[in-house]
């Protein structure tokens, strides 16, 4: 059985060998929307169903998904899977702030903030 850093690893693989999102894509993508989106996979299915039960998934979206509908692919049997995905959405953020232009921000002393 694998590990969840494993786990994680694999996917990030799967997302840059078979999805194509490299790190050119990634890096288009700097207003958060790889962070927004692993909390999404990381919230807990029952979190994640705010409001009437026919609304619960438009206010989900609305509120917090990043991107379009058709890119929100839950996995709601296999908690794993979904946590997998959050973990590999985080690690592909990071690398994106490490590559660039928010080398600025991480380094600045707190209360500068540009």
């Amino acid at each position: 059985m694998k590990t969840g850093t494993e786990l994680i690893a694999d996917e990030r693989v799967r997302q840059i060998s078979v999805e194509k999102w490299s790190a050119g894509h990634d890096d288009e993508h700097d207003e958060n929307q790889l962070a927004l989106a692993a909390a999404c996979y990381a919230l807990p299915p029952d979190v994640r169903c705010w409001g009437e039960p026919l609304k619960r998934f438009a206010n989900f979206l609305n509120a917090l998904w990043p991107w379009d509908s058709k890119w929100w692919k839950p996995t709601p049997n296999d908690r794993v899977r979904e946590l997998t995905k959050a973990g590999a959405l985080i690690a592909a953020e990071i690398d994106r702030l490490q590559r660039g232009s928010n080398a600025e921000v991480r380094n600045a002393p707190s209360g500068n903030k540009p």
